[in-house]
């Protein structure tokens, strides 16, 4: 049976959601026995070729064994259904691919899935896949869970591993996970660490930021987002609204760096040697990496240890809880000038940055009454348990 559902998800996998559909059977029986998981085309598959969102390359060699995360997936009974589209080496927010075509939100009628794992999110909000594996390098698994109304988890990134993962920026990478159905969250998660996630208390208070993500924010999205931190308060919960100088300092790195150099030592074969065949905002993201010198990054490096640590300390207790995007998802005809999608780009990166640059852990939850939104909530390095637990305290109550 479990292939035959496996079958049929594979029937429904389509362009521009998918790059490619698998055929190989489930071979195994575990605790994600009779789920589908849309695998993001930066992840290895043995016996397909793994494209990271790129041109089609006839020559390009297929993967001769899983990523960790696809072995563990496969291994608990999961069944792949094939490569999910997403922006060329998850470098952007939006999703859109100008080589095998943008995703969109079924919520909205015309407008973005989001990115970077844009495709995998639009399966799942479909209802063609369970599980989107993905990646989260500055919100990539957070803003398509948004703008899908899904659920989307940020682990901290050394707690699932990344090997067979085609990276953007190793200081940043993390494996993203998304399901519809917020109960699949733990035991998806469980399977791809090396430890289960053990049960936590709620914190008591959580911080709302008064000097970063709140501003410009659609009216919409801050009126909904009101009304669930009301929830939260009727929960039991403390709201602490806070101008903080960790935030200031936070404003002040210049996070562009991580991925313009990063991707620039994983990817500077493709982008000095063949450029043109690249996606041209893709390209000039890598070229910015021109515009700082190895002193410069290092110095960045340094300050963004130094933000880790002190969120490790102040926000232990009290995680951060924002908007998950401070926009609705746009319309894709709206994004054709770069310079509007510049801007958007910029605007729904904001937000969910801050965790990967404290390299800690976050989820976003639906906003079910605004569809296209969500509710972050965001924690230092290895408080998973915490965000998890909180996320499946919320999710019938937002």
């Amino acid at each position: 049976m479990t292939n035959d559902l496996l079958a049929a998800a594979r029937a429904r996998a389509s362009a521009p959601d998918f790059t490619r559909v698998f055929d190989d059977p489930v071979e195994t029986e575990g605790p994600l026995s009779g789920l589908t998981v849309a695998v993001k085309d930066l992840f290895d598959v043995r016996g397909y070729p793994t494209g990271a969102g790129t041109a089609p390359d006839p020559a390009r060699a297929p993967a001769q064994d899983d990523a960790v995360a696809v072995a563990r997936l496969r291994a608990a009974g999961a069944g792949l259904i094939g490569h999910a589209n997403m922006t060329e080496y998850a470098y952007s927010g939006l999703g859109l691919n100008p080589h095998h075509g943008t995703p969109l939100t079924p919520l909205i009628e015309g407008a973005i899935a989001g990115g970077s794992t844009s495709g995998g999110a639009s399966a799942v909000a479909r209802g063609v896949a369970d599980i989107a594996l993905g990646t989260d390098t500055g919100g990539s698994a957070r803003i398509p869970a948004a703008f899908c109304g899904l659920y989307g988890f940020k682990p901290t990134a050394d707690s699932i591993s990344r090997e067979g993962a085609v990276p953007l920026s190793h200081s940043l990478d993390s494996v993203g996970v998304m399901t519809r159905d917020p109960a699949l969250l733990r035991p998806v998660l469980n399977v791809l660490r090396d430890r289960p996630l053990a049960a936590a208390d709620i914190p008591g208070t959580v911080i709302v930021p008064q000097n970063f993500g709140l501003d410009g924010v659609d009216p919409q999205i801050t009126q909904a987002f009101e009304a669930a931190l009301e929830v939260l308060a009727q929960g039991g919960i403390t709201i602490r609204r806070l101008s903080m100088r960790f935030f200031d300092d936070y404003r002040a790195l210049p996070v562009w760096q991580f991925s313009a150099v990063e991707s620039r030592c994983h990817h500077g074969a493709a982008f000095e040697g063949h450029r043109d065949r690249l996606d041209p905002r893709v390209a000039s993201r890598m070229a910015r990496a021109d515009e700082t010198d190895a002193p410069g990054y290092a110095r960045t490096l340094i300050a963004r240890q130094a933000l880790a640590d002190e969120a490790a300390r102040i926000f232990a207790d009290a995680p951060i809880v924002l908007p998950t995007v401070a926009t609705l998802p746009p319309q894709l005809a709206d994004l054709a000038g770069d310079a509007t999608y510049d801007r958007v780009n910029l605007l729904a990166l904001r937000n969910t940055s801050l965790g990967n640059v404290i390299d800690g852990c976050s989820v976003s939850l639906p906003l079910t009454d605004l569809p296209g939104a969500g509710l972050m909530i965001t924690a230092p390095r290895g408080h998973d348990a915490t965000v998890l637990g909180m996320a499946e305290v919320l999710a019938d109550q937002l």
